[in-house]
């Protein structure tokens, strides 16, 4: 089995294309409505941050009027600025831009509580603003995910010096950062950070920081990031495992769809969902 993954893994890799020309896989109608069945339970269930996991999952599954119908009365109840930048993030991912106020609000806002969430939220949906409270995310120094973060919003509205300060921070001694920004760069880098990684990558003695440097590579189609990536899905630390089945998708690694059809049934309930999410992903054209 592990050279059928390998010998996919070479075909989806040697031709250096991008995680959006990589072709579609084909779900049988089970593991279809397995997929299903993992991210309506995990959107309904009693765990926050796995529900807005759930609905993502949902939403890139083609179920974005579900996700819309289910979280828009939670927006108007929450209280948490942290819940209300997920909530808010999942609805605009789903298609509902009303939201999108609400975290530039907390952006802007005197208490930081939700700075960094709504920087991370603005980010992962393209939104920006008028920029002016990114701008005062990536000036300071005080918060590095919050500078990381805003750097990487304002990098998608258009500013391409901001990655700089992301490239700068893959170097950092502090894994937490040094990840984050591994994070970011898998998804707005391009081939030229394949290297930046790849230097990096030996000093990281943090299992998972060194897991968000290989996710990052699968994602610049670095086949080497890819296989690592495959790996990790069956890492023992459920964190690394979650995060591989995560990126398995965005990076679309067509071989991991036999460790992710297993990992339907994990112990761990944000790797079920997050290998729902991938395997509708990879079945997406």
């Amino acid at each position: 089995m592990i050279l059928v993954w390998m010998v996919l893994l070479g075909l989806c890799f040697a031709s250096g294309a991008t995680a959006a020309e990589r072709p579609a896989v084909q779900l049988d109608e089970a593991t279809h409505k397995h997929c299903l069945v993992v991210l309506r339970e995990g959107l309904r269930g009693t765990e926050f941050w796995p529900a807005m996991h759930a609905a993502e999952g949902l939403t890139l599954g083609g179920h974005g009027d579900e996700v819309i119908n289910f979280l828009k009365p939670k927006l108007a109840t929450e209280t948490d600025d942290q819940r209300r930048c997920g909530l808010a993030r999942e609805l605009a991912r789903a298609g509902d831009k009303s939201g999108v106020p609400t975290m530039l609000a907390i952006l802007e806002g005197a208490n930081d509580y939700g700075h960094v969430h709504a920087a991370e939220s603005l980010f992962k949906v393209f939104e920006s603003g008028d920029q002016q409270a990114l701008r005062r995310g990536l000036a300071q120094d005080q918060n590095l995910k919050l500078k990381m973060m805003s750097a990487g919003a304002r990098h998608r509205a258009g500013d391409k010096q901001a990655i700089e300060t992301i490239r700068n921070l893959l170097s950092h001694e502090n894994p937490r950062h040094a990840e984050v920004a591994a994070w970011l760069i898998g998804q707005i880098g391009d081939a030229s950070d394949v290297a930046r990684l790849n230097a990096q990558l030996p000093k990281q003695t943090d299992p998972l920081a060194k897991a968000y440097f290989e996710h990052a590579l699968a994602m610049l189609g670095d086949a080497d990031g890819a296989a690592a990536l495959v790996a990790n899905l069956s890492h023992p630390d459920k964190m690394i495992r979650t995060y591989a089945a995560n990126f398995a998708g965005d990076a679309r690694v067509s071989a991991a769809v036999p460790k992710l059809t297993k990992m339907l049934d994990d112990q761990w309930f944000d790797a079920r969902i997050r290998a729902a999410q991938s395997l509708l992903v990879l079945a997406r054209e």
